[in-house]
């Protein structure tokens, strides 16, 4: 009865919360609130399987004593008949609960900052790092999330060196953190005259946004240029030293932002991305010690790691982590990507049944 006693114990911490949000005394703090509303949040869908796991226990429990008892047979008939169908659903329900006990990833719910970044292939590979840029902007969209462009540097011919940028929404990162790594295309490449498939790739980056707790930053440490914003030319040049580039001496990572006309709120900007960034590398070592001990299947943020292939003369795109291999290309790069993440989060939590069965 391990199972149910956990469920116990997080019922406990359920009545308990709500009994704190109905008390006066929280109710000016609103930190408080918040926090104990999300807690409450995250325990609902546990609580409503804990139910309806409680009620077929109790339906089981009596069924056996109808049966155990033997003076009706024609209802110890009936308890029988019924009594396969509760083993059935409670063998169903403690899967479904065991998944949603998983420990939860705590950036799960976070926005995040994206970044792309052309790999080998010359123009080849800027014209595919945009188009993985307009998939996942594709992709957003159909979410209903905000894209807000941080930097970008295109190579004037569609193609794009490097893009930063910005997705704000519901469980943003939950739904977006396999996608970094390496990303391979395979196709003719329009300049290529005699259709001889080239292989190029981009690199994609998926980081949690950091709040200001998460991450201290002393601007001791910061050297901050401000510089002249580049553009295509005529009227897009802007004349104001607008840019910001923000130099992290301990680190020596380098961000800039140069989308907004304001230089402060291009400043703000490049520091979200900085503390994106120290966040990223505070996470890897965190999780360095799980690593060694388990390479897992499906890892977020590594991005040297070659992930997945899209093969335009056959319309197929291949998930090397999974084995899963999809004949709707033209569909994805519109941003179809459900049944990707979805495959993904699936084969994720299979993994983490079974690390949990191990130990």
């Amino acid at each position: 009865m391990e199972l149910i006693d956990r469920l116990r114990r997080i019922k406990e911490k359920f009545d308990r919360i709500n009994q704190q949000l109905s008390d006066p005394e929280f109710l000016n703090d609103r930190e408080k609130l918040v926090n104990l509303s999300r807690e409450r949040s995250d325990l609902v869908e546990i609580i409503q399987s804990y139910e309806e796991y409680s009620q077929i226990l109790n339906n089981i429990n009596g069924n056996k004593e109808i049966i155990n008892n033997g003076n009706d047979k024609e209802l110890a008939s009936m308890a029988e008949a019924e009594l396969d169908e509760l083993e059935t659903n409670k063998e169903r329900i403690e899967e479904q609960i065991k998944i949603l006990l998983l420990p939860k990833d705590p950036n799960d719910n976070k926005d995040i900052i994206m970044e792309i970044r052309a790999g080998t292939g010359g123009e080849e590979a800027a014209l595919f790092a945009g188009d993985l840029f307009r998939m996942y902007t594709r992709y957003s969209e159909m979410k209903g999330w905000k894209v807000e462009l941080i930097d970008i540097n295109d190579t004037g011919l569609g193609g794009v060196k490097e893009v930063v940028f910005s997705i704000n929404g519901q469980s943003v990162y939950s739904e977006l953190k396999f996608e970094s790594g390496v990303h391979r295309v395979q196709r003719v490449p329009a300049t290529e005259a005699s259709g001889r498939v080239h292989t190029s790739a981009a690199s994609v980056a998926v980081l949690p946004e950091a709040e200001d707790v998460q991450v201290e930053i002393n601007q001791n440490d910061l050297r901050i240029d401000i510089f002249r914003s580049g553009g295509a030319g005529g009227q897009n040049v802007n004349k104001v030293e607008t840019a910001v580039r923000i130099t992290h001496i301990p680190t020596g990572l380098v961000v800039q932002c140069q989308d907004e006309r304001s230089q402060l709120k291009n400043r703000q900007k490049a520091m979200k991305v900085l503390r994106a960034r120290l966040y990223d590398i505070k996470i890897k070592e965190q999780n360095e010690e799980i690593s060694a001990q388990r390479k897992t299947m499906v890892r977020s943020g590594d991005r040297s790691d070659k992930i997945r292939t899209y093969n335009f003369p056959q319309n197929r795109v291949t998930d090397h982590r999974i084995g899963l291999t999809l004949y709707n290309l033209s569909n994805i790069m519109e941003g179809d990507l459900y049944t990707l993440i979805e495959q993904l989060k699936i084969a994720d939590r299979t993994e983490k049944l079974q690390a949990s069965d191990e130990f």
